[in-house]
This record gives C-alpha cells, structure tokens and sequence, in this order.
C-alpha cells in the first residue's frame, strides 16, 4: 500500500463505530437489541417542531438553495443572538456568531484558530471527541480523569497543575457522555484560575483559552441549572469560545445547523477555516431556523414536551436500576441531571457467565451485555476514560417507553445467570 499522511496513518478509531458494527450484525441475525448507544434521536420518536420542518418546507419552495454567507445568514446570527440573550443572558452582537453544519466543524475550527503543533490541550475524561480534536492539530494531549463523586466533571484542583503553557481547556456542560452539569461552585473555582493564570501570562504569551461546548444547555431536569464562564466572570469573555446549535435542544441532529460565539477575532478566523471546507449550514436550512428561533411561543411549547418526554425516559430507566441494586445486584446509576444521557455502572467482572467464561475486563462486561441482555450501551472507555472503568453512557433518544420493562427484566435475568 501507498504511504499516506501522518494524520491518516494514525487516526484513532470510534469504538462506537465497532460497537455498532456488531449490534447492526446482531440485528441482521435476527436478536432484538435495545440500542441505547447512539447520541441522536429516532425522529418517529422525537420529530423535529412542526414549525421549524414547515419553515424548511417553505424555504426550499421558496427556491433558497443558493450558497450562504461564509459566516451564516445575517437572519439566522440576528436570531441566534436574541434566542441567546433571551434565554441564557448572554449578549453577544450577530457579528460574534459564527454558524456551521452542526457543531463539529466548529469545534474542529477552533482547535486550529487556537492550537499551534505540539501545545498542551487539557480535556477531561470521559468527554467527546476531544481526543480525536486534539489529534487533529497534533497538540500535546492532557487527560484529566475525572471522578463519579464530582459528577464526572473536572474540579479546579484537578485541572490546575496543568494551566503551565496550556493554550486550550475544553469543557462541555451539560456532559457528553454523563449527562451531569457544572455546579455553580464548581464552574466558578475553574473560571476563576482561568483568569488568574492568563493575568500571569506576558504580552507575547498565547492566552488560555476555554472551549464551552453547551449543545445540551436547553434539556436540564429538576434543580440542574446550566452555568457557562463568562456569565461568572465577564473577564472571560476574551477567551471563551461557546459550541451550540439547534440539534440537540430541537432533536434536529440532521437538519445540520449549529453555531460558535465568541471574541470576534477568533470567530473570524474560525470563519476563515471553514470557508475553505464549504462546512456552512445549508441556505434554506438556515432561513427555515432564523425564522424558527422568532416563535417564542411554539419553542416553549416544544422545549417543556420533549424536555418531559426526555425525563421520562431517564428516570424509568434510572429507578429499574436503583431497583435492581436494591435486590443486590451489582449495578448503579446516577438521578438524571440533563442531556439524553443516563450514567450506569456494571460491576461483574470476576463473575462466571453461564458458558463458564469469566468475565474478566470492560471489554467482556460489554459483550455478555449485549449478548444475553441484548443492552447496548457505550463503555466510558470510548469516551477516553480507562479502560477498565465500569460505567457506561446510556442514550435515551431512541428509546420507547413501552420497552423499558421488557428491557429491565431481560437485563435482570441476564444478571441472575452470572455467578
């Protein structure tokens, strides 16, 4: 074979991908598999606003199919910028917006504005994709593995060590793949060590930067609040770059309409990126959203039903897991906070499935999983969490109510069998 690029030799593979080669090979053979891995939503189950798919309609008969502005429709950056201010307090001009495909190729673009070969990027695990990110600009990785008694997210002492010549932090809240938010206390203590280390920092010194991916910040449950850097320190607002877009708040994952905001700078050369790519927003799919995000009303509506259609979903699931570990099973999970997500726990390892097979790793667990409860879920381990960790991320956008029992009790004699 030909010797292709370094980039291309050493891409790291999705293990959600491989894992979901194997459910689709399980499916084709005929098991029934409750497939709660994918982060999307089956759209019989959670369909686009009625609204915001009529405005698409009318904009492709409207004949708005030619190419976009490089930075997104002025419509679409006006709207983004009063959904913004209305409903998070963030007051951004439309010039500061920066709208794409979704929200990966906004990611992508701010790791190459901020990154440079061979710099620090700081990212805790488990967390999405910035792994793959940080390869891409080929900087220098620093995983901070993060622990359950802190929601899975990072704390201020565990991050600190690391700010020395650090140029980018990437968090994101509510958390992909925990579903878990940033306490205010928590967020604070960070944000405060972000600003005290770049007033410490010289003139000709890269400023440390903090990508905010808060794609998830509309669907939060209960008392979870969603917190973001710069309405905690105003100072940051030099140097924090937020992630969004309407996929996850509006189950829209394919409509493809996402969009950055920060330090006008930045957004401009991120906008300058992208513009090499074609990575823009489809024109009638940004018209369709600019004039979505004026009906206030029809967003409450849809926001407060999918929201309750969400939680459902997640506490079901939560309660036959609590129930289930209260019959001494050897299961956890953590009270639903936001997102899609339900965090859970397996711990069999050293048990005897009823082949005589021990199970011996993460790798064993996920498998006798699938197998013999026909559960698909997505280790922490694909999240750049170790290996061996024992919780998983279980995604509830596919998922009908009706099968939830079925599945809990499939999952309990799954479980009896081992000894």
């Amino acid at each position: 074979m030909s010797k292709l690029s370094h980039l291309a030799d050493t891409l790291i593979p999705s293990e959600i991908i491989k894992l979901g080669n194997e459910i689709a090979e399980r499916i084709k053979q005929g098991q029934t598999i409750y497939n709660f891995t994918i982060g999307d939503f089956d759209p019989s189950i959670f369909p686009i606003p009625l609204e915001l798919e009529n405005e698409i309609i009318n904009a492709y008969r409207n004949k708005r199919t030619n190419y976009p502005p490089a930075n997104g429709i002025v419509e679409l950056r006006t709207a983004v910028a009063n959904f913004i201010r209305n409903n998070q307090g963030l007051d951004y001009d439309a010039s500061s917006f920066l709208i794409s495909g979704g929200g990966r190729p906004l990611i992508y673009a701010a790791y190459r504005t901020i990154c440079d070969k061979g710099e620090k990027v700081i990212y805790p695990v488990p967390s999405w994709n910035n792994n793959h990110y940080t390869h891409f600009v080929e900087g220098e990785h620093v995983m901070v593995e993060t622990r359950v008694e802190n929601n899975f997210l990072p704390t201020a002492e565990e991050l600190i060590p690391h700010f020395k010549e650090a140029v980018l932090l990437a968090l994101c809240s509510p958390l992909n793949p925990t579903g878990t938010v940033f306490t205010k206390d928590q967020l604070y203590k960070i944000c405060e060590a972000v600003v005290k280390e770049n007033k410490s920092r010289s003139a000709d010194q890269k400023p440390l930067y903090i990508l905010y991916d808060q794609i998830y910040w509309t669907l939060t449950y209960g008392d979870s609040v969603h917190y973001d850097p710069v309405s905690l320190f105003p100072e940051l607002r030099d140097y924090t770059v937020f992630i969004d877009g309407i996929s996850k708040a509006f189950c829209a994952t394919g409509v493809r309409v996402g969009w950055s905001f920060g330090p006008n700078h930045i957004i401009d050369k991120m906008k300058g990126i992208l513009s090499h790519i074609g990575a823009w927003s489809p024109m009638a799919e940004q018209v369709a959203t600019a004039n979505y995000l004026n009906q206030e009303a029809a967003i409450a509506s849809f926001l407060s039903t999918t929201k309750t259609a969400i939680h459902l979903r997640l506490n079901k699931i939560y309660e036959g897991f609590i129930a289930l570990k209260s019959e001494g099973f050897e299961v956890d999970a953590m009270k639903p906070m936001a997102a899609m997500y339900l965090t859970i726990c397996f711990n069999l390892k050293g048990k005897t499935m009823p082949n005589g097979q021990l199970i011996n790793n993460t790798a064993d667990m996920t498998s006798y999983l699938l197998q013999e409860a026909s559960l698909a879920i997505v280790p922490f381990a694909a999240f750049g969490a170790d290996k061996e960790s024992n919780w998983y991320r279980l995604s509830v956008g596919t998922c009908k109510v009706e099968e939830i029992p079925v599945m809990l009790k499939q999952l309990k004699e799954a479980l009896a069998q081992l000894k």
